[in-house]
């Protein structure tokens, strides 16, 4: 395991990279994923909302996105006007040339992490190495 030059947080090795949220930045705005892991397959970035922060609207011209709350409460508010309450857990999927904000209307923090990307679904490719089976099993 080697750690990155540009950020010494972030820990690699022989085709992976990993890092904690908060190894990438620090208070309220973007966390840069996808440069800080070296993501070349899609654009993803995180956001850090304090509370009462809204991002103003956008869209884009090619680029699919799909959001996920990983913390807290926000409200994502769409070109036609309707809105979602997106708790913990909560995934919306938006379409390229579809206005969207959002919000965070609660009282902590909210996290969102945001994935974007162009020209399909690859398929299933997953394969298992030889000699292995695959399973899912518990650990102790």
């Amino acid at each position: 395991m080697a750690t990155s030059a540009e950020n010494p947080a972030v820990r690699t090795g022989d085709g992976w990279a990993a890092a904690h949220l908060d190894d990438m930045g620090a208070g309220p705005g973007f966390r840069k994923v996808r440069p800080a892991l070296g993501v070349t397959a899609f654009g993803i970035n995180a956001i850090v909302f304090p509370p009462g922060i809204e991002a103003g609207p956008h869209y884009h011209d090619q680029q699919e996105e799909l959001y996920f709350v990983h913390r807290g409460t926000i409200e994502m508010e769409f070109g036609d006007g309707s809105t979602e309450e997106l708790t913990e857990g909560s995934f919306a999927r938006v379409d390229a040339p579809t206005v969207r904000r959002l919000r965070n209307r609660g009282e902590v923090d909210a996290v969102c992490v945001i994935v974007g990307g162009k020209d399909g679904y690859v398929g299933r490719d997953g394969h298992v190495p030889p000699g292995e089976e695959q399973r899912v099993r518990q650990v102790t």
